[in-house]
Formats: structure tokens, sequence, C-alpha cells
């Protein structure tokens, strides 16, 4: 595996294979890695002739008084995970690298970035869509892969690409979880014991809505309402929002219908979980 931390050596790489006709993966990454990257690592390892894997935590994605300083790093174990993984090329810039001067052209995500999460971090998705536009043009993939924990992201990215007519197609992979239904994420780390005992109740929050929409019930104030109060009862979070949308357009539903996602955030002492379901109901 090649681990590079320029631009002009990234492009290097990226030329001598694109001139070679190989088709490239890109699996874009803030590092820490854990089971769920490496899934898509190997997905991407399946499907392409190169897969390029980057670790950046992107300071324009964190907003004031957000994990950017404390969120956990270990590169030289992400190096030998990504190794493991059937990663060919590893591009590890710093922020100086990425961003060497303010820059001239801001980006603005004006869809699908008022909800969920993006709802209490503004900008947040501004700063996602400027790294992966940047990611993009840096590794010119043919394919790039995304965890479908992060859905609000994947639909963000999905519409980044239509709109600006990326060539390149995203996929979404399928979230990894423990053994006890919590989501893999690098800030599982920050949870104490007692938390991380809870933690799972947010997955079983979001399966008992779905079921409840599948049931019949289709008002989303009901499914919603039902999913809070199994959250405020059992997880020992404060809950940040509960959520049901259409996905990937993330509007409101008169009822559940059609492709959704049911999504939740909960936050714990130091550290804030988010978690989903995207279903069909006809």
């Amino acid at each position: 595996m090649k681990v590079v931390k320029t631009i002009p050596e990234l492009k290097e790489f990226v030329q001598t294979e694109k001139k070679a006709g190989r088709q490239i993966g890109l699996v874009p990454t803030m590092g820490f890695l854990h089971e769920g990257h490496l899934s898509l690592a190997e997905k991407a390892r399946k499907e392409n002739d190169i897969v390029i894997m980057t670790i950046f935590v992107n300071p324009l994605q964190f907003g004031p008084g957000e994990d950017f300083e404390r969120y956990p790093r270990d590169l030289e174990r992400d190096e030998k995970l990504a190794a493991s993984a059937g990663v060919d090329c590893l591009f590890v810039p710093e922020v100086e690298e990425m961003y060497p001067q303010p820059s001239i052209i801001t980006m603005t995500v004006t869809g699908r970035a008022d909800k969920l999460c993006g709802e209490k971090r503004p900008g947040h998705f501004d700063g996602v869509a400027t790294v992966v536009t940047k990611l993009f043009h840096l590794t010119e993939p043919d394919k790039a892969y995304f965890g479908l924990k992060d859905a609000q992201q994947f639909a963000v990215i999905a519409g980044l690409v239509e709109s600006l007519n990326f060539p390149v197609e995203v996929i979404g992979v399928e979230t990894i979880r423990e053994e006890d239904g919590l989501a893999k994420s690098s800030r599982n780390v920050y949870l104490t014991e007692d938390e991380r005992s809870k933690a799972p109740h947010l997955q079983k929050a979001l399966q008992l809505g779905v079921q409840t929409a599948e049931r019949g019930k289709k008002s989303p104030a009901e499914i919603k309402q039902l999913t809070n109060d199994y959250l405020q009862s059992h997880a020992g979070a404060a809950v940040d929002y509960v959520e049901l949308l259409s996905y990937p357009e993330l509007e409101p539903l008169e009822k559940a219908h059609g492709k959704m996602i049911l999504a939740a955030a909960i936050k714990y002492s130091k550290a804030r979980l988010i978690d989903n379901i995207i279903f069909n109901l006809n």
C-alpha cells in the first residue's frame, strides 16, 4: 500500500492508474478506522481495480464547540487496517495541504441540509460538500463509497453529484453494527460503560418505529412520538431529534408512504450518536 501526504504525490498516482486504464474506487474517511470503514474498502476492492482511501479530519464540517481537536486519531493503526482491507493508496493530508489559503469560492448546500443533523449544525454540509468536491477532483474516481449510517450525508453527496454532473457513481453501504445492534462509530470510544450498555436502544427505538409504520399506523407524528418515548425511557440520553422523512429528498411526509428514513440522534455526556433505518411502504 502506498501512503501519500501531498496533492502532487496523489495526482501522480492517479494519473498513472488512469493511463493504465484502471478503474478507481474512492473511500473517503476521517480515520480512526473501524469495521464500517473497512466494509467500504472491501466493497470497493471487489468492484474496482484500484482503491484509494483518504483520511482527513475536515475542519470545515466542524462547528464552534464541536470535537475537531479531540476527534480520535491513530494513523499508525489506520495504516495497518487500510492495508489489511486491500487499499492500494492511502491519502493522509494535513489541513494545510488541503486548505493552503482561504478559498475565494464557498459552497452552499441548499437542499437536504436543513433537517436532521444539519438543522443544528449550520454550515456542516457546506464543509462536507467542499471537501468531497476536492477529493473527487484529486482522485478522479469511477465509484465512491459512503456508509449509510450517515444517511443525510449520503443524500447530500448524491445530490451534489447529480447537481454538478460529477462523473462518479456514489454507492451507499449498509451500516456495520456491534453484536448488540449499536452502529459502529469512531465516537463510541467516548461512551462510559453505563452509556455503552444503553446505547443499543437507539437502534431498538428505530426498529419499533418502523414496525409501527409497517403495521399500518401511517401518521408520521404517531411513529415519531412512539420512537421518542422509547428513547426517553430506555436510552439514558438526551434526545436530539427523531424524524420521519422522504428519502433521499428529506422532505416532511403527510403519511408514511414510499421510500423513507426514520432517523434519530441522542446525546450522552461526551458523545452524540446518530442512527437510522431506510425503508419502503406502499
